[in-house]
């Protein structure tokens, strides 16, 4: 670069800035990202589970490394593909991918056009896999399914984007499922805008309880949905393959007059007092018109701080816990309003621009990949002080280090910023990453 482009500040003509530093990185914390890649064996995953239609007898940039490009971007914050350009010779991305240079923009963008219906499945055995990988580490002895739905936005004239009702928005619905213990990302489908929430849950689902059923029926699974799940084909699916479920179900007069009972405790609580809060727990056996036999509805009738009017709340269920805990477990899959937002926000899961809709659906499954490679990374090998901080906290703190690449004839070393306040949890973590003991193969 051009002494042209040195700068000098307003503020203190003796301060001068450019951009001549020569070979440094920004992102010297990948290092941590790539030493766990290889310790769980992601990149040989990919190897052997990633396949293309291309066409091609030989590439540079093999689609295997795209894909593992694309997921250190998107860990490292650059979610769009022209951000490739800028990176082509970043030594850290360099050193992560063992390769000269880069893929450019041009290159990312014809590797997402390639992909098609077969690569959506092969994301599913991935996940699979790695599932595995993981489990063997350590088995947890429950794992809770929260299901939603949520909107994505989209631009344009994209296939699939289409207005829904409810929100009132064009957009993509998402059907979404996380272990609402962990927060990792057990299954993503992206779908058209019109879309209601339980349209094709019971498919989505079917091949996760599957899964779960042959690999691991030692761990126990719980179910938990809101009210746009609450469809008898769901109850059912949970009831068949021994899934224990909550899910709200919307208030209607037969189940009030079914909770008559409750409002009549509540009035005698509230009789001599009209100001706070009182709450009552509650439960009854409930068949709908479109149920084949009745089933355990748990209930809970509170009469709000300062107000007169009652608010309810029904939960249908398999379960035999008390009606309170079970009203207070349902409550719990707020949190998933937390994992939601850092996938949208912090791994660019809208960064979907492609007018055909199968590209976007590839394009979100890598983005949701690249979210479960971050969130195992951060429950195995982060210090237990940063194990529950969000994504741009860690980003700040271990992954947007300066290291200046000194290059010998036998080894390349990355001398990382001295005054980084963060070394010892750097250390630390990948002392924690040559500690894990994984099943490979």
């Amino acid at each position: 670069m051009s002494i042209v482009n040195t700068l000098s500040l307003e503020s203190n003509r003796q301060i001068k800035i450019n951009f001549d530093g020569g070979d440094l990185s920004s992102d010297a914390g990948l290092l941590l990202i790539k030493e766990f890649v290889s310790k769980i064996g992601i990149d040989r995953l990919f190897s052997h589970s990633f396949k293309t239609n291309d066409s091609a007898s030989f590439r540079y940039h093999t689609d295997k490394d795209n894909l593992l490009q694309m997921i250190y971007m998107i860990i490292a914050g650059y979610f769009e593909d022209d951000a490739s350009d800028e990176l082509t010779n970043d030594p850290v991305f360099k050193a992560v991918l063992n390769k000269e240079a880069l893929a450019s923009q041009s290159t990312i963008s014809r590797f997402h056009n390639r992909l098609d219906e077969d690569f959506l499945n092969q994301f599913l055995s991935i996940s699979r896999i790695l599932r595995k990988k993981i489990y063997s580490v350590q088995i947890p002895e429950a794992v809770i399914l929260d299901l939603d739905a949520t909107l994505l936005d989209a631009y344009g004239k994209q296939e699939g984007r289409a207005f829904n009702f409810h929100y009132q928005s064009n957009r993509y619905h998402l059907l979404v499922c996380y272990d609402g213990i962990t927060g990792d990302l057990i299954k993503i489908q992206l779908r058209d805008g019109t879309r209601y929430s339980c349209n094709g849950v019971v498919d989505f689902l079917r091949p996760v309880l599957d899964e779960y059923l042959a690999d691991y029926p030692s761990i126990n699974l719980l179910l938990r949905g809101d009210s746009g799940f609450a469809t008898p084909d769901l109850y059912w699916q949970c009831e068949e393959n021994g899934t224990r479920y909550v899910i709200r179900i919307k208030e209607n007069n037969n189940l009030r007059e079914k909770a008559a009972y409750l409002v009549g405790e509540l009035d005698d609580i509230t009789r001599e007092n009209k100001v706070d809060y009182a709450v009552v727990y509650g439960e009854f056996m409930y068949q709908a018109a479109s149920w084949p036999y009745e089933r355990r509805v748990v209930c809970k009738v509170e009469k709000p701080e300062n107000q007169m009017t009652y608010m309810y709340t029904f939960i249908v269920t398999n379960m035999d816990s008390s009606p309170e805990y079970l009203i207070r477990f349902y409550c719990k899959r707020g949190l998933m309003e937390k994992f939601i937002k850092e996938s949208k926000l912090g791994f660019g899961f809208a960064s979907v621009s492609s007018r055909t809709r199968i590209v976007n659906a590839n394009r979100l499954q890598i983005h949701a990949l690249a979210y479960n490679i971050f969130n195992l990374f951060r429950r195995l090998a982060l210090s237990a002080n940063m194990r529950k901080q969000r994504i741009d906290t860690v980003r700040l703190k271990l992954l947007k280090i300066a290291a200046k690449a000194i290059h010998s004839a036998r080894y390349i070393t990355f001398k990382l910023c001295s005054r980084c306040p963060y070394k010892d949890e750097f250390y630390e973590t990948l002392y924690n990453i040559s500690k894990l003991q994984v099943q490979l193969e």
